[in-house]
């Protein structure tokens, strides 16, 4: 009897990540604004990721508009309730959009981070890229914004989620800055082969 609870103990950890939980925490990029949810680049990571590990789940807690001061203040309740095993984190291109200060974004994310973390949860940091309508400095500490923090805070990072996507008129809505649905798969097989290997260690 001792024997087969030591080993019920010993198999916990491995039952408790069975199922695994990814949550997107994003704005009109991932809550695929202008185009039909089912054809956003979220739906199509859960359905490439269910073809691996079925029993995975992808929440998409994304929404239009969102900045990291929303997210954040959005995080804990949304780890609370899905209790993610990675968190996703798609945010500031509203921010710098608005000319928010780079350092407040970046510590915005990074309490993100730390959130996740405490939570239990592993990180992918998705960069994003504006327009030099704050100048090139902004434009560029903007940009990259995203690569430090990862390498500071140890995340899985894509450089820039529209990297392909961004200058190629035919993939981009008429606003110029969201994606048509012709460009979500590429945006999706951008993060796809970071969620295959972290799946891999789960």
């Amino acid at each position: 009897m001792l024997r087969y609870l030591l080993l019920l103990l010993l198999a916990l950890p491995a039952l408790a990540r069975a199922d695994p939980v990814i949550l997107v925490v994003g704005d009109s990029i991932s809550a695929g604004f202008g185009i039909p949810v089912q054809q956003g680049w979220v739906a199509l990571l859960q359905q490439e990721v269910k073809k691996d590990v079925p029993q995975a789940q992808v929440v998409n807690a994304s929404i239009s508009g969102d900045t990291t001061v929303g997210g954040l203040n959005r995080l804990p309740a949304l780890l609370q309730q899905h209790q993610p095993d990675l968190t996703i984190i798609e945010l500031g291109g509203n921010d710098g959009l608005r000319g928010m200060p780079l350092q407040r974004i970046r510590g915005n994310l990074q309490r993100m981070i730390a959130l996740s973390r405490q939570a239990g949860s592993d990180v992918l940091l998705l960069g994003m890229q504006i327009p030099p309508n704050y100048g090139a400095r902004y434009s560029e500490g903007f940009r990259t914004l995203f690569t430090s923090l990862s390498e500071q805070e140890n995340t899985l990072l894509v450089p820039f989620l529209l990297d392909g996507v961004a200058t190629r008129p035919e993939l981009m809505q008429a606003d110029g800055i969201h994606p048509q649905a012709a460009a979500q798969p590429q945006m999706m097989n951008a993060v796809l082969p970071l969620i295959l290997d972290w799946l891999e260690t789960q």
